[in-house]
């Protein structure tokens, strides 16, 4: 990543998940001074699985990452979506995607992924990581050249700064994820009457799942909601401590932004920019790809030229990281509809 100004700048970078560490690596790399502010006290180790597509790990490569992803990711190729019973209705389009590519999905564990993250921080040099540090009033950080929002889907950093025309939206269903400790050997996303179940491949000797459902508010709403469905969905539920179990409602950010870079020097990343259903499993990866748009329209423009490097990342990233966030919304809203025969009777006609 080339700098395009001999004088490079300081940038403070609110939050610490995936797009604020990708963030600083991509700033730290680009020559720039770098704050990464977390409210948490310690790095977000909890979660499972993340499923990186080929463009995500292109932005990896960029940032230098590329090998530690690959060194602890599985390929993820072969999945398909099935009926409570067990009927296959179509094959994800996982070969597609890697026929295309030339590369294949990956599936990392979230934690890996962090901590990837903050050793390659670690080693491009600056200030370490600031915990337990919470943003209330960005104005606090004026002497920074770069203000940068990546401060999740109740950022502080978009209120404050992008006003209140966008607001986080409940989508009526709560969503559990899990990991096992065995292998299925079979990976699928099971669609039911308003509510699914999904497995993938995580770790060797692991399995990652994730299920959503209306209103379920304990494991044995959980397990209930699930009994009878097609094995190994009843035992990936029995095998997973359910003191191991996150739960959270599932929420978007509604209605789009106008824009994610306001002043000429402050910008949004991920959640924070462009919060999304998982439906499709693209948050880490659009969160990925606006990290290395941005460093990468930064490294170009320089300090000097900060205004024009927002507008262009702007311009890069807005409308395709909000499609995708509209296509997770209406794939949310085609999977729980209340009329499964149609909706299977659709998938049946898509190609093997």
């Amino acid at each position: 990543m080339r700098i395009g100004d001999s004088e490079t700048g300081r940038a403070v970078v609110v939050g610490a998940g995936v797009g604020g560490l990708a963030t600083a690596v991509g700033l730290r790399r680009a020559g720039w001074s770098v704050t990464v502010l977390e409210r948490r006290t310690a790095p977000e180790r909890y979660g499972t699985a993340f499923g990186i597509h080929p463009t995500a790990q292109t932005a990896l490569d960029r940032l230098g990452l590329g090998a530690a992803l690959r060194a602890r990711a599985v390929p993820y190729r072969h999945a398909h979506i099935r009926r409570p019973d067990g009927t296959v209705l179509a094959a994800l389009p996982l070969e597609r995607v890697e026929r295309k590519a030339g590369r294949p999905e990956l599936l990392v564990s979230r934690p890996h992924l962090i901590d990837a993250l903050l050793a390659e921080l670690d080693r491009l040099g600056g200030p370490p990581v600031a915990y337990g540090q919470r943003l209330t009033d960005p104005g606090s950080v004026e002497d920074a050249d770069l203000l940068v929002g990546a401060d999740g889907i109740n950022s502080t950093v978009r209120t404050s700064r992008f006003g209140g025309g966008s607001a986080v939206r409940a989508v009526g269903t709560v969503a559990w994820i899990g990991i096992a400790g065995f292998e299925t050997g079979t990976y699928s996303e099971t669609w039911g009457r308003g509510r699914f179940f999904g497995m993938t491949p995580v770790e060797p000797g692991r399995t990652n799942w994730y299920a959503a459902v209306p209103e379920a508010t304990t494991a044995g709403d959980v397990r209930a909601a699930f009994a009878g469905w097609h094995d190994p969905i009843p035992r990936l539920l029995d095998g997973t401590d359910p003191a191991t179990w996150i739960r959270y409602e599932m929420r978007h950010l509604h209605p789009a932004l106008p824009t994610f870079v306001t002043g000429g020097r402050t910008a949004l990343v991920g959640d924070a920019a462009h919060a999304m259903t998982p439906n499709l499993g693209q948050g880490a990866c659009t969160a990925l790809l606006d990290a290395e748009a941005l460093t990468r329209a930064v490294a170009a423009h320089g300090r000097a030229g900060l205004p024009a490097a927002l507008r262009a990342y702007d311009a890069e990233r807005r409308r395709s990281a909000q499609r995708v966030a509209f296509g997770s919304r209406n794939l949310h809203r085609f999977i729980t509809g209340r009329r499964p025969a149609l909706r299977d009777a659709l998938l049946r006609l898509l190609p093997g």
